[in-house]
């Protein structure tokens, strides 16, 4: 897994370039509307792509960070789960940015990416047709353990993983990127949340809450 500590995300140069090309090709051809067109869409895969510089937040060493910037628009207790007992959807848009963050220093127990459809997610079969991806983080010991999924919406561009299983991650370091999507953590009975609903999250700033010694 690569840090990329540049101000765009290396996912977007290509998109970059290929505006900035157009723009250059349309300015040979006089075409001065369609160049203009092509300078508005290099500005706007800047903004998609950046990648900001975030801090490191110096929470305790069980604490848990939201992987990814967006609204908190679901907090659900789960009774009928083993393993988790809350649930909590964020929604992500164009205006968030879009890199994924690890939520604690953990190790990657599972990845998964699943390529599919691009459909509204108020279409009804979004969430079975979408491209989505699932991810299991655990600590050293395999006491604390955190699903993350990943689905998404209407987007130009698929979600993109950059870890692989067992791989040891440090918290807040990038693991991918996701434009336009809803994120969904499942967290284990002995967590206590530090977050409410309607919440604007930002990747690996914003505590979401921390694990507890309790079974």
């Amino acid at each position: 897994m690569g840090n990329n500590l540049l101000p765009i995300a290396k996912e977007g140069w290509s998109y970059i370039a290929g505006a900035i090309l157009m723009m250059l090709v349309f300015m040979l051809l006089h075409l001065a509307f369609l160049q203009f067109f092509a300078f508005l869409a290099a500005l706007f895969f800047v903004f998609v792509f950046r990648n900001p510089e975030r801090q490191n937040m110096l929470y305790q060493e069980d604490s848990v960070v939201s992987p990814v910037d967006g609204t908190v628009i679901s907090i659900e207790e789960l009774d009928n789960e083993e393993s988790y007992a809350y649930k909590i959807e964020i929604d992500s848009s164009y205006l968030n940015v879009s890199l994924l963050r690890v939520p604690f220093t953990s190790i990657l127990e599972h990845v998964e990416l699943n390529r599919g459809a691009r459909l509204s997610h108020m279409t009804p079969l979004s969430k079975q047709l979408n491209e989505n991806s699932k991810l299991i983080f655990s600590d050293k010991n395999s006491n604390n353990k955190v699903k993350i999924t990943h689905i998404l919406k209407q987007s130009f561009k698929g979600i993109d993983l950059d870890v692989k299983n067992l791989q040891n991650l440090q918290q807040g370091s990038r693991y991918g990127l996701m434009i336009n999507g809803i994120t969904t953590l499942y967290l284990p009975h002995n967590f206590r949340l530090n977050i409410s609903l309607g919440a604007e999250l930002i990747a690996s700033e914003s505590l979401l809450g921390y694990f507890t010694s309790e079974k």
